[in-house]
This record gives C-alpha cells, sequence and structure tokens, in this order.
C-alpha cells in the first residue's frame, strides 16, 4: 500500500485519550450520529436517542438543520468573507459535508483544526484529516473547557496573527454555567485578530418549549454529558464583544437560506458573529 502523504497522516499532539469507549453509556456525539442516521453509535445511543424522538419527533430535523447550517455558515466564511483558517471545536462523528471538505470546495488552501474529547471521534481523525493537499487539517483530542491548551495546540496549524473562524456548533449546550460559557468564548476570541469570526448554534426552549424540555430531562437522565438549553437572548449576549453578522440570532434554516429554502423554525438558534 502508498504510504500516506504527510499532510494527511494525523499528529496528535495533545494527551492520548481512553484507550477503550464505554458503548455502554449514551454519549453526546453519538447521539447526534444517530439522529443524523449515521453507523457510529451504539445500543446505549440508541436507546437515549429513541426516548427523546418520542418527546420531540422534530429532535432529527433539528440535527440536519444544524448540520445545514454549518455548511452554509463555512461557504460564507471562506467565500464572502475570505477567511482561511478554521477552529472547530466539538467536532463531532464525520458525516458529509464536514468544515474542511466545505472550506476546501470554496477555497483549497483553508486550514481547518477539528477539536473534540470523544474517543470515538477520535477513532475516525483520519476520516477529518483526508483533505485538499493545497490545506491542511489536523485533529486535536482536547476539551472545550481547557481553552487556553486548545489554543496553544491549534497556534501548531493555525497562524493567530491572520483571521480565524472559531466553530461552536452544538456544545455550548454542554456548558450548563453561562459565566463558564462566556468566559470561554472571551479567551478563544480574545486570542484572535481582528477580522475573525465566531459561529455558534445551540438547542433552545424558545421554539417546541414542553417538547424540548422533555427531551432535555430525557437526555440528562440517560447521557453521559448533561445540557442546559438556552434563549434567544441568552445566546445573543454570549456574543458580547462581538458584531452579529446578519439576520443576527435566528432560527438554524433562517440563516442566510438559499432561494426557495424551507425556513420552518426548528429548537436550535444559530448566529454568527465578527471581531471588530
Amino acid at each position: 500500500m502508498t504510504e500516506r502523504p504527510d499532510w494527511m497522516k494525523p499528529r496528535f499532539d495533545a494527551p492520548a485519550p481512553p484507550a477503550e469507549i464505554d458503548t455502554s453509556t449514551a454519549h453526546p456525539a453519538r447521539i447526534w450520529d444517530y439522529w443524523l442516521g449515521g453507523k457510529d453509535n451504539f445500543a446505549a445511543d440508541r436507546a437515549t436517542g429513541d426516548q427523546i424522538l418520542r418527546a420531540m419527533p422534530q429532535m432529527g430535523a433539528n440535527a440536519r438543520a444544524d448540520r445545514a447550517f454549518l455548511g452554509r455558515a463555512v461557504r460564507y466564511l471562506a467565500g464572502e468573507v475570505g477567511i482561511r483558517q478554521f477552529l472547530d471545536i466539538g467536532t463531532g462523528i464525520p458525516t458529509a459535508d464536514n468544515t474542511h471538505e466545505v472550506a476546501q470546495s470554496v477555497a483549497p488552501d483553508s486550514r481547518v483544526v477539528y477539536v473534540d474529547n470523544d474517543p470515538i471521534v477520535l477513532a475516525h481523525a483520519r476520516a477529518l484529516l483526508v483533505g485538499d493537499e493545497r490545506g491542511t487539517t489536523d485533529y486535536l483530542h482536547a476539551d472545550l473547557r481547557n481553552p487556553a491548551a486548545i489554543l496553544k495546540e491549534a497556534a501548531r496549524t493555525l497562524d493567530f496573527d491572520r483571521p480565524i473562524a472559531v466553530m461552536l456548533l452544538g456544545v455550548l449546550e454542554f456548558i450548563t454555567d453561562t459565566d463558564e460559557a462566556a468566559s470561554i468564548i472571551r479567551t478563544l476570541m480574545d486570542a484572535v485578530p481582528s477580522g475573525s469570526h465566531l459561529s455558534v448554534s445551540l438547542s433552545t426552549t424558545e421554539v417546541e418549549t414542553e417538547a424540548m424540555e422533555e427531551a432535555a430531562r430525557l437526555w440528562n437522565a440517560g447521557g453521559s454529558t448533561p445540557l442546559v438549553l438556552r434563549t434567544k437572548d441568552e445566546l445573543a449576549a454570549l456574543f458580547d464583544g462581538l458584531v452579529l453578522v446578519d439576520p443576527g440570532v435566528v432560527t438554524c434554516p433562517a440563516w442566510r437560506p438559499g432561494a426557495g429554502a424551507d425556513t420552518t423554525p426548528v429548537a436550535q438558534f444559530c448566529a454568527v458573529g465578527r471581531t471588530p
């Protein structure tokens, strides 16, 4: 077999993850994979996922809308804004239209660093690292709760003197303390220069309120990582010090939809902001 070129080889500079993956407890990345129709999930993930779907049948639509927002946001950032560097934290299990695929389809020289703390995502890192050889794709096994470590490792691949797009999609729910979430964002955005952008999506109680509250209760009872749902105003507050890009904080299908797109609201808000 032909040896992989250097740009396709993963580099694991962060501490090694656990040697074994616990399949007996549901995990957020695997439940999300199940809702997206993926195959990288186990019985515990499907059991919790099905419980939540019974309470909130639209959860699959939430997941798909969140993924579609990622694609539109990255195309906007790589295309209209001209950003060539992406720091995607809370990557999740690879599926179609990952950040590097979208960015490098617009600008082949885009550099992308993925970050996740799930060992099963680490196992799929090689799939994430296959990109356009004119760009660079890297993966870090690390936790959002330690942004300083993420920034240190990401600096091996990204140039922090040039604008960077920080992606936090479907991950801030798991930072249950809002002050901690705001502090993490400040740490990340204080490290990037003017012209950088922040993209966030998170689940909300403001659409399908009763169903989402029950879904959150079931998640917290059966998942490995507790979550908290936030309002539109609480998401907007996380962009303090940044300039929100039009149309501001909206349900995912309403963020810069294409002509004729279905903009039916889902219980997933999103926004993009830029550093002044």
